[in-house]
């Protein structure tokens, strides 16, 4: 009888639980279950529209009706976040590879440096027809060519970022790890990305910003005379540009300015006061981050229930990645075993590299010859005068007011909606109002070009001092505070050592975007006037745009050329000082 009872009592007690635990729902967790399961939905119905039928051969012009913005706000959004997903995959995987193995390092580094100098719209020139090709007769293929170049204009930032705090690891960190033999896989998720994580969200921010710069070229494509519009902002904004409509390009600027706004409260600040608990740091600051919308999560039950639910899989994961080693590798090697690999790696990359070259010139030979270097080497010059005033000035101006922000949270909280506006605020837009500027000042483009270029460049210099100057320990700003340490010596000693890791991740960056910006800043239409000015950028977008392909991969190959050249020379030895010197 007892044994019949058993199962009895275990049923009526299953719904007691059940119930005790609705019961125990507080009105916030009832929010956060609607808002998720609305933004479920959102997600359903915007993306439908991803893969409806689509005939490459048609000229597609989006309507530029003021109530579609809506809905193509939320096509964007969408494009935005699934190319950040993605860019943070890369982000983990490519950082990681070539902060762990010093002959992929040889490899994967300056190949990051060269697809960075890669234009937008030399990725969109073979992403578009190979995209379309592989979902043909759906939009989706022009869905995922828009994603990839949204892509393009993240991940290479977040990814240098990522990468300086993996070679940067404080050496207690790395210490503890050994000490206490934890799996690799332990060591990533336990300390490496915790370490990283504050400069991995600020660069997120950064290169989603980047994203919005690039959204009018991703949305609204033009390869080889054939035209390509997706729904959304930037497509938009492109078509009353090229309309010469200022109202609804005012309205394509407040649609785009709402979008930021949002992002940033609902995302970007939540995320930056989560990443406040791995500031490196001996006791707490007295001023932190806050957000609402953490808050109020914070207040919900949800996350501690996903967290226990989730908890077992974990636990799993982690055994099953023991087969990955563990942290106690020795710090000593062979070096006659280590010479020996690196002469067999550098042979076969080598003769990969070679090979590749080889066929490239061999392609440009049949189709215009090899003088086809000449023009855009010395339209090079012209653009990279650009970048070196651009990248000096944006360091004098902005590296103080990043490091102000970063060392005041109040101030962050203030300003950093403003600073994601401005960051995100495409050329484009600026376009009628640059136009009208240049015509009636007289002011030549070759000049005015630069301010357009600093819009989607000077920024990246701006968050990484942001990032750096807040993940300084707060204990070293008040042992400085009361040694009574200011001015000079204080920048010297202090904040200078500081930033200036993050600073060097900031100046590659933007050095290398505003090579890419220069691809939409040398080129100025509005309606019927266009300006044009004498660089790279310009020769580039006008290759494309005609579907000359012999030299747009001489712009481009002349582009990385200057992008790793000037690396190489300045960017990496500042690199290697910083993991030498002034790594925590």
């Amino acid at each position: 009888m007892s044994f019949l009872s058993r199962p009895t009592t275990s049923r009526a007690s299953l719904p007691a639980r059940v119930a005790g635990r609705l019961s125990r729902m507080s009105w916030v967790d009832v929010v956060v279950a609607a808002a998720v399961l609305v933004g479920m939905y959102l997600l359903l119905r915007v993306s439908k529209g991803a893969t409806v039928s689509f005939d490459p051969a048609h000229v597609v012009k989006v309507d530029t009706d003021p109530t579609k913005l809506p809905y193509y706000a939320a096509r964007s959004l969408l494009r935005m976040f699934v190319a950040l997903a993605a860019s943070v995959v890369f982000t983990l995987v490519y950082a990681y590879a070539a902060a762990r193995s010093r002959r992929l390092e040889r490899v994967l580094i300056p190949a990051l440096d060269i697809l960075q100098s890669v234009p937008v719209l030399g990725f969109l020139s073979v992403a578009v027809t190979g995209f379309i090709s592989l979902f043909p007769g759906s939009l989706l293929g022009l869905e995922c060519a828009s994603i990839f170049a949204i892509f393009t204009s993240q991940a290479w930032n977040m990814t240098f970022g990522f990468y300086h705090s993996l070679i940067t690891l404080p050496r207690e960190l790395d210490e503890v790890s050994r000490s206490f033999r934890f799996t690799r896989w332990m060591r990533f998720w336990k300390v490496e990305l915790p370490s990283g994580a504050i400069g991995l969200v600020w660069n997120g921010m950064m290169s989603f910003g980047g994203g919005w710069f690039f959204l009018v070229a991703s949305e609204a494509i033009s390869v080889s005379h054939h035209s390509y519009a997706l729904p959304g902002v930037g497509s938009f904004a492109g078509t009353a540009i090229a309309d010469g409509d200022l109202g609804k390009v005012g309205w394509a600027v407040a649609a785009m300015t709402v979008m930021v706004v949002g992002v940033n409260f609902f995302f970007w600040r939540p995320l930056a006061a989560w990443t406040e608990r791995f500031k490196n740091e001996q006791s707490e600051a007295a001023d932190v981050q806050r957000s609402l919308v953490l808050d109020f999560l914070r207040r919900s039950s949800w996350p501690r229930l996903l967290g226990r639910l989730t908890r077992p899989a974990g636990e799993a994961l982690g055994r099953a990645a023991r087969v990955l080693g563990t942290d106690d590798r020795p710090l000593t090697v062979n070096r006659l075993h280590r010479r020996a690999g690196d002469l067999v790696f550098a042979v076969v990359a080598g003769g990969l590299v070679l090979w590749g070259l080889l066929d490239l010139l061999g392609y440009l030979e049949n189709h215009t010859g090899l003088g086809v270097f000449g023009e855009p080497l010395l339209l090079g010059l012209a653009t990279l005068a650009r970048v070196v005033v651009l990248v000096a000035v944006a360091t004098v101006v902005w590296v103080p007011i990043g490091v102000k922000i970063g060392f005041s949270p109040k101030l962050a909280r203030i300003a950093q909606p403003f600073v994601q506006i401005l960051a995100s605020f495409p050329a484009n837009f600026l376009f009628p109002l640059a136009t009208w500027f240049f015509l009636r000042t007289g002011l030549s483009i070759n000049i005015g070009g630069l301010f357009l270029m600093a819009l989607g460049a000077q920024w990246y210099i701006l968050f990484n001092t942001i990032a750096g100057a807040s993940a300084i320990p707060s204990d070293l700003r008040e042992a400085m505070d009361d040694l009574g340490v200011r001015g000079w010596q204080r920048w010297k000693r202090l904040i200078i050592p500081g930033i200036f890791p993050a600073y060097v991740t900031g100046g590659i960056t933007a050095s290398g975007g505003a090579w890419n910006a220069s691809i939409v800043s040398e080129i100025v239409t509005f309606g019927g006037t266009t300006l044009t000015a004498a660089g790279l950028g310009a020769y580039i977008s006008h290759a494309t745009s005609h579907g000359d392909y012999p030299h747009l991969i001489a712009g481009i190959a002349v582009m990385a050329v200057y992008v790793v050249g000037l690396n190489r020379l300045l960017w990496r030895r500042l690199y290697r000082l910083a993991e030498t010197r002034y790594s925590l």
